[in-house]
């Protein structure tokens, strides 16, 4: 078996061993471990396996610095690639469109490709035994439908992305070892329709709820499947420039509805609380992390579905699985700390155009982004040191998700002690779906019968204390959608949407002056590579390789 069938097949539990037994006298069934011989069989079982899943989809972010954020932040017009001057320049093969940058950079999405793969196994296994009768329900269709309604949302999220990032992918619906041929994209959303209208039509409403959102958040609720079936048609009626099939305008509009008048979700009264750094209180001299004092509300009426992690990871001393976002430590300071903002790699500066986007009494901006200048960072001992291994400096960094520390430079992470520790462990989670959206879905769709398209954009500007009444037209939407969701990894696949060659026009640059080691750099980013790939991006050449040339590259990677 070749390595790219072994990509595919992944435990279908972390911490269970499933394996098949052979049929002879000498076989006994295990009483104390899992296998696919005794497993699957209850709800109970069902219930452990949906966890596999939930880890699985999990580690498509934790188990790599890139992942699905980071890609569509670099792809997107509001971040450069940053990271060290020292460092090989991959990062810019995807901010640029251009394996130029770096030539040996041809397969550096693989542990995502991989890792989407695993989940989906995972999610195809509990389908295969649901479709062959196997779990015993004991009449309690709710818990079916809650169950596999769930499992199935996981599948599309994975599907989404891959699609989205790469378009031509294999459609596996069913657990397989075998090398499957990329499918046409249009099935894989026909795909991810069917299985979001499962969970629409079969997750309870109350399944769920926000009261109790302490023992349950992180769950995929009905409201979580509606909200991205609004997501997905936006996208594929943009994309494509045609309707998505077995979903019409009318029914996404009676499901962002469905979610407004559920009453489980509203804005929080401050923006700055759904996010930690942007959060913190005054400590001292500087804005300082402060556990017992921060407004930031991690579970929150506003938050519809948002990926977990936790600090159990510790994979640099012990080689464990990777539990926490790595990817956030990807986005703080270049080795260089200032309370709150604990220090990284330097990934993604913040283009200055995003910042002048924003008025001066916008409260997203402030926190949204890390004013360097502005909140004296440049003033504090050691500044000179990081200028000089910062790549691609602009002056602002990502304030939303950046690792925090206390007033002495140790990570603000539970059980950590020192300032080397902030490269392990973080948990903020990661907000894929938020109430916000919902509104502005809505008012871009003209609205819904319980809610005007003003009165939806009316809200979402009211929050951030900015003026209302502005005409709720698509380019004032799209424009208060990149202030409102700037770097939540949703911008790249707005401008998308609205065409290739629109976004290709948006994102690219012409001799924009920035600092590379201290020094000045010009950065161009040509917007013929964006429009002669489509927008998408390389498939993993090693998985072209392996599946004995099966797989076929996107056109101009």
């Amino acid at each position: 078996m070749n390595k790219f069938k072994l990509n595919i097949i992944a435990l279908v539990l972390g911490g269970l061993t499933l394996a098949s037994c052979a049929e002879s006298f000498l076989d006994v069934e295990s009483k104390t471990s899992s296998n696919t011989g005794n497993f699957y069989k209850s709800k109970d079982d069902a219930e452990l396996a949906l966890i596999g899943c939930y880890n699985a989809w999990k580690r498509t972010t934790s188990d790599d610095t890139w992942g699905f954020y980071i890609c569509s932040e670099l792809m997107a017009d509001e971040c450069l690639a940053g990271t060290g001057v020292t460092d090989a320049p991959n990062y810019q093969v995807v901010d640029r469109f251009d394996i130029g940058c770096y030539s040996a950079g041809t397969s550096l999405l693989e542990t995502s490709w991989d890792s989407y793969y695993r989940a989906i196994y995972r999610c195809n296994e509990i389908l295969k035994y649901e479709a062959m009768g196997q779990f015993e329900w004991a009449g309690d269709e709710t818990a079916r439908g809650r169950l596999i309604g769930q499992c199935r949302v996981i599948r599309a999220l994975c599907y989404f992305d891959m699609v989205r990032l790469w378009e031509n992918i294999p459609l596996l619906t069913e657990p397989t070892d075998q090398n499957v041929p990329q499918s046409d994209p249009h099935a894989v959303y026909a795909t991810i329709v069917e299985d979001l209208k499962y969970a629409i039509e079969n997750i309870p409403a109350n399944a769920y709820p926000k009261a109790e959102a302490s023992a349950n958040d992180g769950r995929i609720t009905k409201y979580a499947a509606e909200a991205l079936m609004a997501r997905v048609y936006l996208f594929y009626t943009g994309y494509y420039g045609k309707d998505l099939a077995n979903v019409t305008k009318d029914e996404v509009v009676g499901y962002l509805d469905d979610i407004i008048t559920s009453k489980e979700y509203k804005l929080l009264a401050e923006f700055k609380d759904l996010w930690p750094a942007a959060s913190s209180v005054s400590q001292s001299a500087a804005e300082a992390w402060d556990a017992e004092k921060t407004t930031y509300k991690e579970i929150n009426d506003e938050v519809i579905l948002q990926m977990k992690f936790n600090y159990t990871d510790d994979r640099y001393n012990t080689g464990g699985d990777v539990d926490g976002n790595r990817w956030l430590v990807m986005l703080g300071l270049r080795k260089f700390w200032y309370s709150p903002y604990a220090y990284g790699w330097g990934c993604c500066t913040v283009h200055p155009k995003i910042w002048n986007a924003y008025s001066a009494d916008d409260a997203r901006r402030s926190a949204s982004i890390i004013d360097i200048a502005g909140e004296g960072i440049a003033a504090k001992t050691g500044f000179d040191e990081y200028l000089r291994d910062q790549r691609e400096y602009t002056g602002y960094a990502i304030k939303k998700y950046t690792p925090t520390c206390y007033y002495n430079g140790v990570s603000s992470v539970p059980e950590q002690t020192s300032t080397s520790a902030v490269q392990e462990k973080q948990y903020q989670p990661y907000i894929v779906l938020r109430y916000a959206d919902v509104l502005l879905m809505a008012a871009e769709l003209g609205g819904t019968p319980t809610k005007t398209a003003q009165d939806c954009l009316d809200e979402v500007r009211s929050r951030a204390k900015v003026s209302t009444g502005v005409a709720p037209t698509k380019e004032n939407i799209m424009k208060e959608r990149m202030l409102e969701f700037a770097f939540e990894g949703i911008r790249y696949w707005d401008l998308l949407r609205q065409g290739v060659d629109y976004a290709a026009n948006e994102i690219a640059e012409s001799n924009l002056t920035v600092l590379s080691g201290n020094l000045e750099e010009s950065i161009t980013i040509d917007a013929a590579n964006i429009k002669s790939k489509r927008g998408l991006m390389q498939i993993p050449q090693n998985q072209i390789t392996l599946s004995n040339g099966l797989l076929k590259q996107n056109t101009g990677w």
